[in-house]
This record gives structure tokens, C-alpha cells and sequence, in this order.
């Protein structure tokens, strides 16, 4: 999946594409998002990757760190999606 919590932001954000996609959405039609991290000190790449994939949208975001995530990942994210 990814050795860095920046690689693993990639796929995670290719996989919530693919989600969005398969609902006729795609980025521009999430309204927030939550970064879940497994260590804080991540956050400089997983918000560059995270911004890489969203363009120029920015919808409202939260970001904690928590103590562990399934399968130990070092990145979950969830999203909320408006259909216009």
C-alpha cells in the first residue's frame, strides 16, 4: 500500500475517487473530509499528497491523530459528498 503515510495518502485518495466516481461525483462534490493519523508528525505529507489530489477545492477538513487504525495503516480518510 505504501511505506510513508504520503504514499499511502495517494492510494487512500485514489480509493475515495474510485467511491465518488462510481456515484457520478468526484472531488468537487466533497464538502469535508477527516484525516485520520496514525503519528501527527505525518501531516506535511499526507497534506501534500491530500492537496495533489483535491486540486484547487479545499472543503472543510479535520485532521487527529489517533491511537491505531485497521490493518495498522498510517492514514484513513473519510469524506462527505453533496449530489447536487
Amino acid at each position: 500500500m505504501g511505506e510513508t503515510a504520503g504514499e499511502q495518502t495517494v492510494k487512500v485518495m485514489a480509493n475515495l475517487l474510485a467511491v465518488l466516481e462510481a456515484a457520478g461525483l468526484d472531488f468537487g462534490n466533497v464538502v469535508k473530509t477527516t484525516i485520520f493519523l496514525k503519528d501527527m508528525n505525518d501531516f506535511v505529507g499526507v497534506n501534500d499528497a491530500y492537496a495533489a489530489a483535491m486540486g484547487e477545492h479545499r472543503p472543510a477538513r479535520a485532521t487527529v491523530e489517533v491511537a491505531r487504525l485497521p490493518k495498522d495503516v498510517m492514514v484513513e480518510i473519510d469524506c462527505i459528498a453533496a449530489l447536487e
